[in-house]
């Protein structure tokens, strides 16, 4: 059977996470709100919200950390598989729904939010340069050829994900899993999700371009090699 919990990291999202979490929680499903270390009023904004289980960090590890995290503790209550949902309003959870749909019998996959409306206005350059970039070199790393390997509408396998031994702890993480997972023989299907940018100056984003762009570089150049020494 399907059990799944939501999983919400955040990192200084005090002004958007209250009404993601209100959202999630009428799904009646677990709800995990992971503070990454935030020092603004986010963990006060959570914490005053009835119904969801908190869990923190004393300071700011990265996101695929808090998403761990969020793992290990829905994995205690006994659940199968982790819904990943961002905390800066960008995602419906309402579409959740179009991930569990997506899972056919007792077959264990990841499925991945394919964000619809990405030629907006309000979508930075960034979000779609990085997402062209991100799919191409997650093919090359020997992953899956996805349309969208940056989404974090996401819904997991647990345990077996927890298996994959993936290192990247920040953002990276996102990827690295996709490669590590299609190494492991699981699944990765994608389900069409909507998707909201705010307008600039009420977006909520630790996106740094060039800092992000060579963690990623980092961790690309990595997965190719140990691909590369595999196939000797």
């Amino acid at each position: 059977m399907l059990k799944a919990a939501v999983i919400i990291p955040v990192y200084n999202h005090g002004t958007q996470v209250g009404a993601v979490i209100r959202q999630a929680l009428q799904l009646a499903l677990p709800v995990y709100v992971v503070d990454d270390g935030s020092d603004d009023s986010t963990h006060e904004m959570i914490t005053s919200i009835p119904g969801v289980r908190v869990l923190q960090h004393a300071v700011n590890k990265g996101k695929g950390a808090a998403l761990l995290t969020g793992f290990r503790a829905a994995l205690l209550d006994n659940c199968n598989y982790g819904i990943s949902i961002d905390g800066d309003g960008q995602h419906n959870p309402g579409d959740v729904k179009a991930l569990l749909a997506a899972v056919h019998g007792d077959k264990r996959c990841i499925v991945l939010g394919r964000r619809q409306g990405m030629e907006g206005e309000n979508v930075p350059w960034t979000s779609k340069f990085g997402r062209k970039f991100s799919n191409f070199w997650v093919w090359v790393s020997g992953g899956p050829l996805v349309e969208d390997s940056q989404s974090g509408f996401r819904l997991y396998p647990l345990p077996e994900v927890m298996e994959l031994g993936v290192q990247a702890r920040r953002y990276q993480f996102e990827v690295e899993i996709l490669v590590k997972a299609k190494q492991q023989g699981i699944d990765i299907l994608e389900a069409p999700v909507r998707v909201v940018y705010q307008a600039k100056g009420e977006r909520v984003s630790h996106f740094r371009p060039w800092l992000d762009f060579w963690r990623n570089s980092a961790v690309f150049t990595r997965l190719i090699i140990a691909r590369i020494f595999r196939t000797f």
